[in-house]
């Protein structure tokens, strides 16, 4: 997949497509799938919504499915079908749209399966488990022509989105720096010893396109995160909502170059990530360098100008220009100091709503106003899997943003990608 295909064009954004759902009086039909922490926020955030239905839920979980019934019914909703398998879900013609929180190594192969079966998807961030997938993913979103959210939710912050336009405009100069913070208050996992699956667990299905290991319970809900097979550590979990900030507001898509070292400090216990990650990405698509700083750090932490919440978390981006800097904080607000004396400039603090903008992109069949169309989330993520790769083979990563390329390392160019089990293969052609 070249880069041509791979970068949104302004005739393809403007693209419309068929749709079941008429007029903003039809009811929008939604699968939520995957009912753990995150899939409750996905069932309560869609239940708010006027003319919205969740039609169906889908866990490879008894006893997620079991929650997401009940919190259905505390909310006075309709009961849903229910799957354990997203294959059989999405057979049913009347389904609208799929909304997944399922892990990370899942994201990519089940969005695939979504637009292929007609549905719009809003898909948990990050968007893929590898890059070949972040190529794949927006392949499919464009040859099936579905709406494709990345639940990048801070993109839909009013506050955010005034920030990033005030840079734009030229409110803190030239922005030659921007930088992520992923300092989250994390404790050890321990170690859990292999054991039975749980009942009601089907562990093949979870599994999915990951090598099959026996059954640890640090391997399973949320702690995936933290193995390799399944996850991407906290830049991929937490970080990547910051990432994309990063990203996003100095204004880039693809670095030349990614730098990142740390390790797993402080806990022997059976984590495979890193819990402390100091990232450089250098950036020259127009001849003018810039550069993006991101750090992960996992326990008692001191926060950066005002970025800093309750537990010893500071989760946010700070952006450094000729004329000042700029804050973002606590994902619906920022602040920003200008000139030499840091005066005080414009600040704002309002939300927004992920699940309605996706939702309203549905009824509209406009990919534009999507706030995190699926390929800025790619682009995103692709910086997430470098800054891993270059961890783990431990040594920069040159990359070519016009082939999607890392230059001269085949150890790292094999991290692009992973073996596939048979039966959950992210295809070559969508």
């Amino acid at each position: 997949m070249d880069r041509r295909s791979f970068l949104l064009s302004s005739a393809a954004a403007l693209g419309a497509s068929s749709s079941m759902v008429a007029s903003p009086n039809d009811t929008v039909r939604v699968a939520c799938v995957g009912i753990g922490g995150r899939g409750k926020d996905h069932i309560a955030g869609y239940s708010k919504l006027p003319n919205v239905e969740i039609a169906a839920i889908c866990d490879i979980d008894d006893s997620h499915i079991a929650k997401g019934l009940k919190q259905l019914e505390t909310l006075g909703k309709n009961k849903p079908a229910t799957y354990k398998d997203i294959r059989k879900l999405l057979e049913d013609k009347t389904i609208d749209a799929i909304s997944l929180a399922t892990p990370n190594h899942h994201h990519t192969l089940q969005t695939i399966w979504g637009c292929q079966a007609g549905k719009d998807v809003y898909v948990e961030k990050p968007c893929s488990h590898n890059i070949f997938e972040t190529k794949q993913i927006v392949a499919a979103a464009r040859k099936y022509d579905r709406m494709v959210q990345q639940g990048s939710q801070i993109r839909s912050s009013k506050a955010v989105q005034e920030a990033v336009q005030s840079m734009r405009d030229g409110l803190i100069g030239d922005v030659y720096l921007s930088r992520g913070l992923c300092f989250k208050w994390r404790d050890t996992i321990g170690r859990t010893p292999v054991s039975e699956v749980p009942e009601g667990v089907d562990y093949d299905l979870w599994t999915g396109p990951a090598p099959k290991r026996p059954f640890s319970k640090n391997r399973f809900h949320y702690t995936w995160h933290w193995f390799w097979d399944t996850g991407n550590g906290d830049l991929g979990n937490q970080g990547i909502h910051e990432m994309d900030v990063a990203r996003w507001g100095l204004g880039v898509k693809f670095p030349n170059k990614v730098s990142a070292m740390g390790g797993h400090f402080m806990f022997d216990d059976d984590q495979e990530t890193p819990n402390t990650l100091n990232c450089a990405f250098e950036f020259n698509e127009t001849g003018k360098k810039k550069m993006l700083e991101f750090e992960v750090r996992h326990w008692m932490s001191n926060g950066e100008a005002t970025v800093h919440e309750k537990g010893n978390n500071a989760i946010g981006n700070l952006f450094y220009g000729s004329k000042g800097y700029l804050a973002v904080d606590s994902y619906s607000s920022y602040k920003t100091w200008l000139g030499k004396e840091q005066e005080k400039g414009p600040e704002k603090s309002e939300g927004g709503d992920h699940f309605l903008n996706f939702i309203d992109a549905v009824r509209s069949r406009k990919r534009a106003t999507l706030n995190a169309e699926v390929e800025e989330g790619a682009a995103s993520t692709v910086l997430v899997h470098l800054a891993n790769i270059s961890y783990r083979v431990g040594r920069t990563i040159n990359f070519d943003p016009k082939t999607m390329t890392i230059q001269g390392d085949p150890e790292a160019t094999k991290l692009m990608t992973r073996d596939y089990r048979e039966g959950f293969v992210v295809p070559e052609k969508v």
